[in-house]
């Protein structure tokens, strides 16, 4: 079992272990022996204050190990994805929490081919990196390490956004109003520029909001973990649609004219159902995750679409894609992965491919997602000490199958640990609102007593 490794890298807090100095070189030092002789490799990162501190350290290791780096500097995690594949790097890294708040970190690995790490190459990898933190050399690895990681090459963000465009040639802004939250973080060093190129005409309005990081504001308030707001500003401008990325925006949400919150199962759904009218839906198949909702299935099947279910995290869905031939897949939370033209979520590639649909259909975002009716669905985030197996612990195995019984084949009953977070979530989708959040607070309960903080 990974100790180091979540669904999505290594998280923690900045400058407390698994992200401190000395076991970050460490890391460093021994993806670079995993690489093999004279790797390059790609970085950037998102705007939180411990951003440039970690990656210096990072690039030492990497360098003592033989690896020369590039920076890409402030750059979302699916622009490393593709300029890593694009240019033959032998892994790109992404400094990045996503949506976790600034005193957190992360380290996000990708290998040559775009892809993020099987979890295997991620338990080798962890297992040198203890070898190095044993070593004396370890003790001392990070003695003179500059507070400065490489400098920057722009030209990565400009080839990026080129390759954003060229994905969606004939898309026209004209006559619409696109409110854009960039959640102070990765996507504030794209999406204006992004934007300001796509309406070069001026023949539509562009607000962006929530683009002046400060180190400390990534995700405060805003971006997808709020996505009321960027529906509120959408309702107070008047606007045709609102879109809203996480930290390090490889995941997009979005809000209707209306000023209500479209989330990754709708655009699923209309994506799905596009890409099925052109011919490019692959065995009329859609992969998504335990968490997305029975209306999605539901919807899905009506228009002849066969739903699949992975595990949660995006490296999980696009295993399940690639096994299966799917074209598209998807998280509820917004990571959306469009087969053959990325190989990870994509917030800005999904938000553009949205605008797309959008102005080919002649449709607004509502009317193209009206038919999806959703369960009712509540999530309990239980804080845990320890990660414990929960079928283990009577008391939650017993809730569990009570839920499971009662529900039977009117609601679904998920319970997992976040893979990035000291979390237990409680999913909850039932017909019955009341015996939802009565079985909900139930099993929560249960995990507190046991497990919580």
């Amino acid at each position: 079992m990974k100790k180091l490794f979540g669904t999505d890298g290594i998280r923690g807090i900045a400058g407390q272990p698994p992200l401190d100095p000395r076991t970050i070189h460490a890391i460093g030092l021994a993806l670079a022996h995993h690489l093999g002789t004279s790797p390059r490799v790609l970085l950037g990162m998102d705007t939180r204050e411990s951003g440039n501190w970690i990656a210096a350290t990072l690039t030492a290791g990497l360098c003592a190990g033989g690896a020369t780096v590039e920076n890409a500097g402030v750059i979302t995690t699916p622009a490393i994805a593709f300029l890593t594949h694009t240019h033959g790097f032998a892994a790109g890294i992404v400094i990045s929490a996503s949506h976790n708040p600034w005193q957190d970190n992360g380290i996000k690995v990708f290998g040559p081919d775009g892809y993020k790490l099987p979890d295997a190459t991620e338990m080798a990898i962890e297992t040198e990196i203890f070898r190095q933190l044993e070593s004396s050399a370890a003790e001392t690895s990070t003695n003179g390490t500059s507070d400065t990681p490489p400098p920057v090459n722009d030209a990565d963000r400009a080839e990026y956004i080129r390759f954003l465009l060229a994905a969606v040639p004939d898309l026209s802004l004209d006559g619409k109003c696109v409110v854009v939250d960039c959640a102070n973080g990765a996507a504030s060093s794209v999406a204006p520029e992004l934007f300001a190129l796509l309406n070069s005409n001026g023949g539509g309005e562009v607000i962006i909001t929530h683009a002046g990081p400060d180190g400390r504001n990534i995700n405060e308030s805003c971006g997808a973990l709020h996505p009321s707001v960027v529906a509120a500003e959408v309702a107070a401008q008047k606007a045709s649609i609102g879109i809203t990325f996480d930290g390090d925006a490889d995941r997009a949400l979005f809000a209707d004219e209306n000023g209500n919150v479209v989330n990754g199962d709708a655009v699923l759904l209309l994506a799905a159902r596009d890409l099925q009218m052109r011919g490019l839906l692959t065995n009329s198949t859609v992969v998504a995750t335990t968490m997305s909702n029975m209306g999605l299935e539901a919807a899905l099947k009506r228009s002849g679409i066969q739903m699949l279910r992975a595990n949660v995290g995006d490296k999980y869905v696009l295993e399940q894609m690639l096994s299966t031939g799917a074209a598209l897949g998807g998280e509820q939370s917004g990571h959306i992965i469009f087969n053959g033209r990325s190989t990870t979520g994509d917030g800005l590639l999904t938000a553009l491919l949205v605008l797309d649909t959008v102005h080919r259909s002649g449709k607004s975002l509502a009317e193209l997602v009206a038919d999806l009716k959703v369960f009712p669905q509540v999530i309990v985030n239980v804080k845990v000490r320890e990660k414990r197996p929960l079928e283990t612990i009577d008391s939650v195995a017993a809730a569990i199958r009570d839920a499971e019984r009662e529900l039977a084949d009117s609601g679904r009953v998920v319970i997992r640990y976040s893979g990035t977070e000291a979390l237990a979530r409680v999913m909850i989708e039932a017909e019955s609102e009341p015996l939802m959040r009565h079985h909900a607070d139930t099993i929560a309960n249960a995990i507190r007593a046991e497990l919580g903080v």
